[in-house]
């Protein structure tokens, strides 16, 4: 982020007029006071993102100041003005951002604002981290299948450029993980990784969300706050599913992509980021822009390079180093003495379709892990997909698979299957579609889409 707003406490009239002239021409807002009284003022007023604070005012202590600020809810980062080096390690210790040592030169000033955005941008990305979700540890994309392999190769070619990405796969397949590893191996991998689910929210917050907002802008917004493209900047910007971006927004996208910048959610101010952008999406958006639900000329900016991400049916060869894998992480999560899986398992997992992609395939195997007998051994019955689950005492229902789910043995596609399978949870679910989608475990955006192609089709889908 860069700064945009500064408060010069000093009471040097001459000292506060230089540098406020200097800042102004670097397109920085700023205020100009010379007591604590006047700064405190401001301060109740608005947020400022860095203070330039005198140590000697005319009614009262720049020290003593610092900790008073530092107590405020919303703060800036405080930089002492003095003439004692001794001074300066004093206030580091009370909490300043830095110390600037009395004479000191425009450039001086310049290299500092560049230091204090650096620095805010790193406590926003961390603090954006600390509130996301936990992530696993083990993100490496397993697999050395000839699918698997075109899909690792691909990854380093395009890694090492600039260009925009679009990841195409259906649910379950690692999207995501191929993004990371995208940033992973590419020049930007020291910078952030952030990412948004352009469904995961409504739509009127999925633009303050990307952009930001300034404070007052709506209802509830108290403060200014950084989007997603703000705390990127360096790095790289994951938007999944970005198939359900709202069309207004896509317009503004287009600039983005194009100038890399754009205003804040109720800003004029123009922000100017270096962002890498990779979209990723489980629907086809050729169809999307037929259907006019995407904007074609957002769709060819984002498909400089496209990814397919390939089917877990279509890696059969890596399903056993899958399993394996995800039985080591869940024996470790879970602290159950499991040593693998039996013959009959592998089989089983081989003659699955596999409708769920790796995200099924690692659910099968963290309840297996849960329910393995004393033996250690995983048998088919603990995997649920032929048959009752059992743990040697209980039996549970067996789990759904691509045969019940078509209500006959014979060959169905997986896109018959999974129609199939959403239209008989909505029925079960009485056609609730939130108690649907929560069941089939999508958002409820994807779930409209999906019963919306049904009835494109002659489906029936409501009661």
């Amino acid at each position: 982020m860069s700064v945009e707003k500064v408060i010069i406490v000093a009471k040097e009239e001459f000292l506060r007029k230089n540098v406020g002239q200097f800042l102004r021409r670097l397109r920085i807002d700023c205020a100009e006071v010379g007591t604590v009284q006047e700064a405190h003022d401001y301060l109740g007023k608005g947020n400022f993102d860095l203070m330039l604070l005198d140590c000697e005012l005319p009614d009262g202590n720049g020290m003593e100041f610092l900790q008073e600020v530092n107590l405020r809810p919303s703060k800036p980062l405080v930089v002492l003005m003095g003439e004692s080096v001794d001074t300066g390690v004093a206030a580091m210790k009370e909490g300043a951002h830095d110390y600037l040592l009395k004479p000191f030169s425009n450039e001086q000033v310049q290299i500092l604002i560049k230091k204090a955005g650096q620095f805010a941008q790193v406590v926003n990305v961390n603090q954006y981290l600390a509130q996301s979700e936990t992530e696993e540890k083990e993100n490496e994309i397993l697999g050395n299948c000839p699918a698997t392999e075109q899909l690792h190769t691909m990854i380093r070619r395009v890694a090492q450029t600039q260009a925009t990405v679009m990841i195409q796969g259906e649910n379950g397949t690692g999207k995501e993980l191929v993004a990371r590893a995208l940033h992973n191996l590419s020049p930007r991998k020291d910078g952030p990784f952030i990412k948004l689910n352009c469904a995961a929210m409504p739509e009127n917050l999925v633009e303050s969300e990307l952009f930001g907002h300034e404070k007052g802008s709506f209802t509830g917004a108290t403060n200014k706050r950084e989007g997603r493209f703000e705390l990127a900047h360096g790095g790289t910007i994951l938007l999944d599913e970005i198939s359900e971006m709202p069309l207004p927004l896509q317009v503004k996208m287009l600039r983005v992509l194009q100038e890399r910048e754009f205003e804040r959610v109720g800003g004029n101010r123009t922000v100017k980021v270096d962002v890498r952008v990779i979209a990723a999406t489980n629907r086809k958006l050729e169809e999307s822009v037929e259907k006019q639900e995407f904007r074609q000329d957002l769709y060819f900016r984002l498909n400089v390079v496209p990814i397919h991400v390939p089917p877990l049916r279509d890696r059969s060869g890596d399903i056993k180093l899958l399993a394996d894998a995800f039985t080591q992480r869940f024996t470790r999560k879970h602290g159950v003495p499991v040593k693998g899986l039996t013959d009959a398992s592998y089989t089983a997992l081989d003659a699955h379709a596999w409708p769920g992609n790796i995200r099924e395939l690692q659910n099968v195997i963290e309840r297996a892990v849960i329910l393995c007998g004393e033996d250690g051994h995983i048998n088919p019955e603990q995997l649920g997909l032929n048959g009752p689950v059992t743990t040697g005492q209980t039996t549970a229902a067996p789990a759904t698979t691509p045969t019940s789910i078509a209500g006959n043995g014979a060959a169905n596609t997986l896109a018959q299957i999974e129609k199939q399978h959403i239209l008989t949870v909505l029925r079960e679910s009485k056609f609730n579609r939130t108690q649907a989608a929560n069941t089939l475990d999508i958002n409820i955006r994807t779930l409209r889409n999906k019963l919306n192609e049904y009835k494109a089709d002659g489906e029936t889908v409501d009661s």
